[in-house]
Formats: structure tokens, C-alpha cells, sequence
């Protein structure tokens, strides 16, 4: 079958564009995938040359602004001649806003359409956003999510449409602990100190992510280990420019300043976890995490919050530990559970690692396209 995805953005910017790389990797499977792909930016952009460059078809149709209602229709209706003109089986929007113009365009084009819900609606917005709300109302053959967290935001909006929970992948090649430098090396390499627990965290500065809140835990957290440190790796969000400053702001009125490892956006992601001791994961509501995936296949210990994706991921004491967003305390003690038992730290890593096998970006794919066919009718398939 060929599908015609609409993506609105032209860079990485975080885990959804990330998936879309990686089901664009698997292409050259066709038995496994059984579909082949046309990609429709909204916007030009990095990611665009990315994707073209693994050998899929790709257009760029610059889409504006959605309160420009005009240019909104012209958009739509380029999408659909596209549509039509290359005979594709079906439109799919790669996240709520993209299936605001696909949605219309496979209306125009006279082809079924599908979307995927990145996020939990349930979970930030009474309701659901008013962009969330308004894709639920556009006809749609079914909606993918990538959690059951998602499925469930999105079975509170209406009217209600076939869902399938397709959870992500990530590329556990890249996280392969043997293919990377030791901790102790990752260290020395990075210029971490060689001594004492790191504990990171990786991701976008934003407060949802709760970089915050694990330095909050430092002062009980540097009470038992006085060598700790926190890393937190990530680039700044340009809808949030004062959140780094405020990181370091109360890094300074917690006294714990000089403990706390502010790094920037990193490109060697694995190289930084490697070094770590434990990883945290601290976000208010992930919708799944790929980030707890791939500390998890590097062995790692795992904390992680106690809310959407990740709970449908870890194993409380079993391959990781959950905590309420926001609870310092309840956060402190996940980790000095780790530091103070290192036999259970490394059990748990264990257990982490055989975990994440399960979610390749290989098996992603075979999930995503198998979820296709189950929505489409029978002659798509």
C-alpha cells in the first residue's frame, strides 16, 4: 500500500519526529513493512533532506499559518492533487495538526484517512486542546497512539474512532553498552569528575520535564553521598528561553550549585548516558518516553515518572523505579535506594536491559504498518 504522511515539522525537535525517522529507516524492508512511503513536509527544514536522503519520496508544501484560513484550504488542496496524481491508498498525519490538513485532503482526495496522537490529551487538557479536539471531529479510518495512556486521552474526545496503541522504538544498536566506552572511559572522555554517583537526566529544558525536580532531590540526596552529582543534558526550548536560568537559579538557592552539570544539547547522547549511574526520567505526563528505553538498554537504573508511557513500561522493583511528578522526597529516595543497594541497582539494570529489547525500531515498524492494515479496508491492504 502507499501511504502519503503528512508531517508538519522539518527538524528534530523531539520523540515525534524522532519515530518518523525511524519508521523511515525500515523502508528497505518491504517484506517486513509491506507499504511504501510518501512524505509531505509542511515546512522545509533538516529533517526533510534526512528523510530523502534514506531513499523515500519526498515533497515540501509550506503550509503557513492555520489561522490563515485561505492558505489553510490552498494547503489542503495541494495535498489532496498530490493525493490523487500518485494514486496513494490512504493519508495518514503524523500528529493532530498534520491530520488537520490530511484529514481534509483525503476528504478532497477521496482516499481514507489516519493520524497518530503523539500525545495524552486526557493528561494536559480538560478535554483535550482545542487542536486535539478539533482533529477528533475531521473523519478518520482510525487513530494510532503510542501508549494506552494515549488511547485513553483520546477515547474522551469525540466522536470516538478506532484505536491502536503502537508504542515506539528506539535504536538499541546505538545503545549497545559493549559498543560503547566503559562508564569509567565515558567519564574521562567527557570530562565528568571520576569519582562519586552521576545521576542524570536527558531531554529538552522544559518544565514538563522536570529537570527541576531531581535538583529539588539533591540537598537529601548529597546528605548521604557528598560526591554526587546531577547531569542534566539537553538543549534549551525556545518557547521556554528562561528555564535553564532558572535551573541554575535554584541549583544556587539550594546551595547544591556546585553538584549540578548543566551541558547543553548534546549530539553523542549515549556516550553521556553511558557515564551515568542512574538515570531519571521526571517528566509530569510522558506520553511514552523513548529516552527511559534507551537508558534501559544501556543497563542503567531507571527512575521514571509514575504516570503515562513509562508505567506501561517499567516494572516498579522489578526493571525500574516509578514516582509521582513533582515529589522530591518520593524522587530522593528512589535514588538513594539505588546508591545505597548497588547489588539491587545492578539487578534491576538487568532486568532493565532484557526489557528494552522488546522495543526495536524494527519491531516498531511491523507494529505501525500491521496497525495500518487492520484500519484500512481490505482492499488497501
Amino acid at each position: 500500500m502507499k501511504v502519503l504522511v503528512v508531517m508538519p515539522l522539518g527538524e528534530q525537535r523531539g520523540g515525534g519526529e524522532l519515530m518518523l525517522w525511524h519508521l523511515m529507516q525500515q523502508e528497505g524492508d518491504a517484506a517486513k513493512t509491506r507499504a511504501r512511503w510518501l512524505v509531505v513536509f509542511l515546512e522545509d527544514g533538516p529533517l526533510v533532506a534526512s528523510i530523502r536522503n534514506l531513499g523515500i519520496e519526498v515533497r515540501v508544501v509550506p503550509a503557513g499559518r492555520l489561522r490563515q484560513p485561505t492558505h489553510f484550504l490552498r494547503t489542503a488542496g495541494r495535498i489532496a492533487a498530490l493525493a490523487r496524481r500518485e494514486r496513494v491508498d490512504a493519508i495518514f498525519g503524523w500528529m493532530s495538526k498534520a491530520h488537520l490538513y490530511g484529514g481534509v485532503a483525503a476528504r478532497l482526495a477521496g482516499v481514507p484517512a489516519l493520524w497518530y496522537q503523539l500525545g495524552a490529551p486526557e493528561a494536559r487538557w480538560s478535554g483535550g486542546s482545542w487542536m486535539d479536539q478539533l482533529a477528533a471531529r475531521l473523519p478518520a479510518r482510525g487513530i494510532l497512539t503510542v501508549s494506552r495512556a494515549g488511547a485513553d486521552g483520546q477515547a474522551c474526545l469525540r466522536p470516538a474512532r478506532p484505536l491502536r496503541v503502537v508504542y515506539p522504538g528506539a535504536e538499541l544498536e546505538r545503545f549497545e553498552p559493549d559498543a560503547l566506552p566503559a562508564p569509567a572511559r565515558a567519564r574521562l572522555q567527557l570530562g565528568l569528575p571520576p569519582d562519586g554517583p552521576l545521576i542524570g537526566i536527558v531531554g529538552r529544558l522544559q518544565r514538563w520535564k522536570g529537570m527541576h525536580v531531581l535538583i529539588e532531590a539533591m540537598p537529601r540526596v548529597l546528605a548521604a553521598h557528598p560526591k554526587a552529582r546531577a547531569v542534566i543534558v539537553g538543549g534549551e526550548h525556545a518557547p521556554e528561553p528562561d528555564y535553564p536560568a532558572y535551573l541554575e537559579r535554584r541549583a544556587r538557592e539550594l546551595g547544591v550549585e556546585g553538584h549540578v552539570l548543566l551541558t547543553g544539547l548534546q549530539r553523542n547522547v549515549p556516550e553521556w548516558m553511558q557515564a551515568m549511574d542512574v538515570i531519571v526520567h521526571a517528566s509530569t505526563f510522558e506520553p511514552f518516553g523513548i529516552v527511559v528505553i534507551e537508558a534501559m538498554a544501556l543497563g542503567k537504573p531507571v527512575v521514571a515518572g509514575a504516570a503515562g508511557g513509562p508505567t506501561e513500561i517499567i516494572t516498579p522493583g522489578v526493571n525500574g523505579l516509578l514516582t509521582p511528578y513533582g515529589d522530591t522526597e518520593a524522587l530522593a529516595r528512589a535514588l538513594l535506594r539505588y546508591l545505597d543497594e548497588p547489588e539491587f541497582a545492578h539487578r534491576v539494570g538487568a532486568r532493565a536491559r532484557e526489557r528494552a529489547q522488546e522495543f526495536s525500531t524494527a519491531r516498531y515498524a511491523q507494529n505501525f504498518v500491521d496497525a495500518l492494515g487492520d484500519l484500512l479496508p481490505e482492499k488497501v491492504r
